[in-house]
């Protein structure tokens, strides 16, 4: 019958009783499986963790940077393990690390949320952050409707602008 309709007889179930084939084209299905396979690869997300790290006397520039860079891996889907290393005497006051710590925290907000808290190992303290997927979902949608408002706000002073143009005229 495969013969007949140019097909290929294929065993699909070998250890059934009696076993299983069937009458199909091979290599179409070989290709078929391929393209499934390669579509699976693509939406799998390879999740890295990225690291950044601080100082207890990080200044206020250096922190807004270094934060902006943090912002951008938790978009990007990656794992971020901020860092917080000690020197010397610093070492003394762990206080003004974890002070950074909930700093950084709060200028993420809630973008990410807090996967290991942070925890004194030697001289550096660590912790790891984790992308909020449904928090910034919230706020793509939130930033959308905000600018779809702001777009249809000036249209109706254009509007507005124009109407006042042509009443200005017409006097």
């Amino acid at each position: 019958m495969a013969r007949g309709l140019d097909l290929d007889l294929v065993e699909v179930a070998p250890m059934a009783n009696p076993p299983v084939c069937r009458i199909m084209d091979y290599g179409k299905f070989r290709y078929e499986e391929a393209q499934k396979a390669k579509e699976a690869r693509k939406k799998s997300t390879n999740v890295t963790v990225k690291e950044v790290k601080f100082r207890p006397k990080i200044g206020k520039g250096d922190f807004d940077t270094k934060v902006r860079h943090l912002i951008e891996f938790i978009e990007e889907g990656h794992k971020v393990k901020v860092t917080l290393q000690f020197r010397g005497r610093e070492m003394a006051h762990p206080e003004l690390g974890a002070k950074i710590l909930d700093q950084v925290i709060e200028t993420v907000g809630p973008m990410a949320k807090v996967e290991n808290q942070a925890r004194l190992e030697g001289r550096s303290m660590s912790m790891v952050l984790a992308p909020d997927k449904k928090a910034q979902e919230a706020m793509k949608k939130a930033a959308e409707e905000a600018e779809v408002q702001a777009q249809a706000d000036a249209e109706a002073d254009a509007a507005a602008a124009q109407a006042e143009a042509d009443a200005d005229a017409d006097e």
